[in-house]
């Protein structure tokens, strides 16, 4: 059995708070040991153990991987002109998601394949050691189901949106597209996914269509999740609560009544059940759109449980970098950073009903990042800097 030594940690990041160390379990001069791809020790650098192997942390910080819960990898071409028309002062409204379908449709197997693995080797090289992939651009039977077993390549993390937008060729008649998405598509893509989401929003699938849609993924086995409450106020966040979604993402529009209803759902991961349904706040989305970001203090302060993701797509917010999304929700949320690198690594495994990723402590998995810095602060503090020195996952460089 081959070990591994990750030593002379100044500062370690376990978001293991059973103990001391405050909201991110914080363990300074101690060392790391790996077995089996997984945590088997941590303790102060002079108990460490001998190993077959050793990495010298130089007295860096050293934190889980990021866990982004929500990404689009799955696509063919850009949409550069559109997002330098929203710069320019046009308003976002998801309309260009047709542009990508086509461009998808178009694609071959290979190069959907080479921008899935360039995009995923992007988040990999700045700390992202698990990463969910949807699907989404393909809308028809034979696209969805190539696209979900594609991204099953690469994570194990894969969710089936053929509920994204009512595509062109539907577009008179989305009663009839959902019930290809509830019949055909499903039965395709279902071997490959293992979550459903639908964009429950104007312009794309109102409460009764995606109430139907997220029951039939449920019937075959998916677990929930849904783009809410981006555009505008709406019935997403209470839908995605009613049917137990582990996310609801975006949460940008909320009424008091949501908030309400993700707190009540947060209680049950306090209480030591399983949570009910994480709200995913995606700050690349707003950055890249120029709307309103969400309003992270008032979910903290309610209690509710919030991650963090990219929602890296080619339209809205096309960006790999976990460490740019926590530096964002820091100073345009009013995260604090500690809140924040728990909401991109804790709350992200959290959205993915995980508590093998996003953690350090004996028996997860060995997933983690050392930085070129002393403190997790740094991450928010030198915004734009590629501070990460090494990545292992699985306890194997990257």
């Amino acid at each position: 059995m081959s070990s591994l030594l990750v030593d002379d940690i100044g500062e370690l990041v376990t978001n293991d708070v059973g103990g001391e160390g405050g909201p991110l379990g914080i363990r300074r001069d101690v060392a790391l040991l790996v077995e089996e791809g997984r945590v088997a020790w941590i303790g102060p650098s002079r108990d460490a153990p001998a190993a077959d192997r050793r990495i010298d942390a130089g007295g860096a910080a050293v934190l889980p991987g990021f866990v982004d819960s929500h990404a689009h990898l799955v696509f063919a071409g850009d949409r550069a002109a559109e997002f330098a028309a929203r710069m320019a002062g046009q308003p976002y409204t998801g309309g260009g998601i047709r542009t990508t379908v086509g461009a998808t449709r178009a694609a071959t197997d290979d190069d959907l394949r080479a921008t899935v693995r360039r995009l995923r080797g992007e988040a990999m090289r700045q700390g992202t050691t698990t990463m969910e992939i949807k699907s989404g651009y393909g809308l028809t039977v034979a696209d969805e189901a190539r696209s979900l077993a594609i991204a099953a390549e690469v994570s194990e993390e894969t969710t089936f949106l053929g509920a994204h937008v009512v595509p062109a060729e539907y577009a008179d008649r989305p009663d009839d597209y959902v019930g290809l998405v509830c019949g055909p598509m499903l039965a395709a893509a279902a071997p490959y996914a293992r979550w459903i989401d639908v964009f429950c929003e104007r312009g794309a699938f109102d409460v009764d269509h995606a109430r139907a849609i997220l029951a039939c993924g449920q019937a075959v086995g998916l677990g929930v999740r849904v783009h809410a409450n981006q555009l505008g106020p709406g019935p997403g966040v209470q839908l995605g609560v009613e049917l137990g979604a582990a996310s609801v993402d975006h949460c940008t529009h909320l009424t008091d009544a949501d908030v309400d209803a993700l707190a009540s759902a947060g209680e049950t991961w306090v209480s030591g059940f399983e949570p009910t349904t994480v709200a995913t706040l995606l700050p690349g989305a707003e950055f890249s759109t120029r709307s309103p970001y969400p309003d992270a203090r008032r979910l903290l302060d309610a209690g509710v449980i919030v991650a963090l993701a990219t929602d890296c797509n080619p339209g809205s917010s096309y960006t790999s970098s976990m460490p740019f999304c926590v530096a964002l929700a820091v100073r345009e949320m009013r995260m604090t950073p500690a809140e924040a690198v728990w909401a991109a690594t804790a709350g992200g495994a959290r959205a993915l009903r995980r508590d093998d990723v996003g953690v350090l402590r004996p028996g997860a998995r060995a997933d983690l990042m050392i930085l070129d810095a002393p403190s997790h602060l740094h991450l928010a503090y030198r915004p734009g800097v590629p501070l990460i020195r090494q990545v292992l996952r699985n306890g194997v460089p990257q």
